[in-house]
């Protein structure tokens, strides 16, 4: 009988207390919601994996991966208006018949917008602009605001200014300068492209290389393309007359001429308030008598002379104020007449450096060549 029915006397299966069948069900949800994906693998608060199972991961199932968050762009300034561009170019100092000429140039570009939107034909005027001048006669900081005007009356699309010399459009070898001044000119399209010393090019095969795609480039980007060239004004004369690719495109000229003594006490004027310091009526007479003094020349510096005046100021008065331990406000902000004596010499301590003359060493690295 026990043959013919070998499992009529097993003995029953044991029945799984609460005690085990707990944490196996809870092992069992876990490893469900594995496979489904519907949340942590993290087993349930009260069980736990048993004794050498491995640590679940960190990795939320079934959630995407987060995705990184891009920084907020800063917003573009706003763009001056014609008034305020125009507004800053009458501030500057001297400069009258330049200052006419732009006004003049402004007034011609929103009379051909106005013809354009009433449906009429405009002459084809070249804007392209050259700049004679010495030295620190506002140049580029005239181009610089020719750029935004130009953008404001909708001749130009961003109204930038790309400042270069030759040593930015000439390469090393032939054939490589056209591509140089090629690129050179893509990075000013919307904008003014200003080369200063541009007589520079003239004289050798690779600035006349750099010239031919200069003018090339400037007839095919004539509608979103300015470029102003600037220099000292007899070569530059020479520059634009030996080529005619550029005489035609360039007939415009604009004289920048040297600043009188009173102008020049005017810009330190401005430029020391600039800076925060305060300069009264005997420091400009001290100012005028220093200036009365310098040669005057085609290197002549101009508003940089100036600058250098100012400068060398502020470091006497530095040395000025080295003993004393907490200077007030008006002695930082102040500076004294002596601080303008050029022919003073400090004494120098050990380790110290004077402040000396304003003028640049007469080396070879100081001079300007013209």
């Amino acid at each position: 009988a026990q043959l013919a029915h070998p499992t009529s006397h097993r003995p029953a299966a044991p029945t799984l207390g609460d005690d085990v069948a707990g944490p196996l069900l809870q092992q069992l949800s876990v490893v469900q919601a594995k496979i489904a994906g519907l949340h942590d693998l993290t087993p349930p608060a009260g069980g736990g994996l048993e004794t050498g199972a491995s640590a679940p991961s960190s990795t939320t199932v079934g959630e995407p991966p987060a995705v990184p968050v891009e920084p907020t762009p800063e917003p573009e300034k706003p763009r001056k208006t014609l008034e305020e561009l125009l507004a800053e170019l009458d501030d500057l100092v001297g400069l009258a018949e330049v200052k006419a000429e732009i006004h003049r140039q402004a007034a011609v570009l929103r009379v051909e917008g106005l013809r354009a939107e009433a449906g009429l034909k405009n002459p084809d005027i070249t804007r392209h602009l050259v700049f004679n001048g010495n030295p620190g006669t506002g140049k580029t900081t005239v181009a610089r605001l020719v750029a935004g005007i130009y953008a404001a009356l909708g001749l130009l699309t961003k109204g930038q200014l790309v400042e270069v010399d030759r040593s930015e459009l000439v390469a090393g070898y032939l054939g490589q300068t056209a591509a140089k001044t090629a690129e050179v000119v893509r990075s000013a399209l919307g904008g003014v492209l200003f080369i200063d010393e541009a007589y520079s090019l003239s004289g050798d095969q690779y600035g006349t290389e750099a010239i031919d795609t200069l003018v090339k480039e400037m007839e095919d980007h004539r509608g979103d393309l300015v470029v102003i060239v600037a220099g000292y004004p007899l070569p530059m004369q020479v520059f634009i007359a030996q080529n005619p690719g550029l005489e035609s495109r360039f007939r415009t000229h604009l004289d920048f001429v040297d600043y009188t003594d009173d102008e020049l006490v005017e810009i330190f004027g401005v430029m020391a308030a600039g800076a925060e310091y305060d300069v009264d009526e005997p420091v400009l007479d001290r100012l005028r008598s220093v200036l009365g003094g310098v040669e005057r020349g085609p290197t002549f510096g101009n508003a940089r002379h100036v600058r250098n005046l100012l400068e060398a100021a502020i470091g006497r008065q530095a040395w000025r104020l080295r003993d004393v331990e907490t200077p007030t406000l008006a002695q930082l902000r102040t500076l004294e007449v002596d601080d303008l004596d050029v022919a003073k010499v400090e004494p120098v301590a050990s380790g110290e450096v004077p402040m000396g003359d304003a003028s640049p060493p007469s080396t070879p690295e100081s001079k300007e060549t013209p």
